[in-house]
């Protein structure tokens, strides 16, 4: 990809992210705050690794990018629909009108894949992070990697106090059950 086309590139997909973000980003201790640096970075280190995509494919870090980025998909998908189908969203939520649709739950969302861990959609964004990093395993992609989950981890966070504040005790309670990202791991 040429370099022109990797910036046109960036620049489109970087206002959709800020359109996406307008509201988290005039409030810096949200967690859609940090999940936006999250996105810029991902999206930065994609722009770097995008030539290395398909390139020697049974290279042994092309096997471990493509295996974690199969896996990222699996937090993904079932931590939308248990959001979607068992949290209930409504329109409004009171104190976050910064929330994406599918996160403005008004139950606290503790079975499928919330059994196991808090954070599958920012778990399926650490898998593809490193997936991504592991196309070009070289200095530049682990920092941006190391980056990345920094941020993801700060972004977790923040929405844990958010959802404190919202869910009470209830929440507090559930992350005594769970893990953040993995499951029996972390």
């Amino acid at each position: 990809m040429e370099s022109i086309v990797k910036l046109v590139f960036f620049v489109f997909v970087s206002s959709g992210i800020i359109y996406l973000s307008r509201g988290s980003l005039l409030k810096p201790h949200s967690h859609g705050f940090f999940r936006f640096f999250s996105f810029e970075f991902i999206l930065t280190l994609f722009l770097l690794n995008v030539e290395h995509w398909f390139s020697n494919p049974f290279f042994w870090h092309q096997i471990i990018s493509w295996f974690l980025l199969i896996i990222s998909l699996i937090p993904l998908v079932f931590g939308v629909h248990s959001l979607v189908k068992k949290g209930k969203p409504v329109n409004q939520r009171e104190g976050d009108p910064q929330l994406l649709s599918f996160e403005k739950t008004s139950v606290l969302v503790t079975t499928g894949i919330y059994h196991y861990i808090r954070h599958p959609l920012y778990s399926s964004l650490l898998f593809l992070t490193w997936g991504i990093a592991f196309k070009l395993p070289g200095l530049l992609s682990i920092l941006l990697a190391l980056v990345i989950s920094v941020f993801l981890f700060a972004t977790a966070k923040a929405d844990e106090a958010e959802c404190i504040r919202f869910f009470g005790s209830d929440y507090q309670v559930y992350m005594t059950h769970t893990k953040m990202f993995v499951p029996l791991v972390y």
